[in-house]
């Protein structure tokens, strides 16, 4: 519980900084700063999440192969049909992450 308190607080911290940088504009704001945002946790967390997923297949591949070796062709089809859907994914993830840097600039 200590540790998820500490993540929440430097999260907070880190997206707060960005706004203080930028206050010197005089209190202007060009209201860009939430897609900046957003483009930023949209290819974060699609990453972060096809990271995770990618890693639980390969392993439960592995383990599944390991402990059947004559089921490998049918587990391998699997295993690079899974990895293609979830690496679609990071790439939604990409391509909102572009749209939303679009709005920006």
């Amino acid at each position: 519980m200590r540790n998820l308190r500490s993540i929440v607080l430097w999260t907070a911290c880190f997206m707060l900084l960005p706004l203080a940088a930028f206050a010197q504009d005089g209190g202007t704001s060009s209201g860009s700063w939430g897609y900046a945002l957003g483009a930023g946790l949209a290819i974060g967390l699609a990453g972060l999440g096809c990271g995770i997923g990618q890693g639980l297949t390969a392993g439960n591949t592995t383990a599944g192969i390991a402990r059947n070796p004559q089921a490998a062709g049918a587990m391998f089809t699997n295993f690079i049909l899974g990895m293609v859907l979830i690496e679609s994914i990071a790439i939604y993830g990409l391509v909102i992450a572009f749209l939303l840097y679009g709005k920006i600039t």
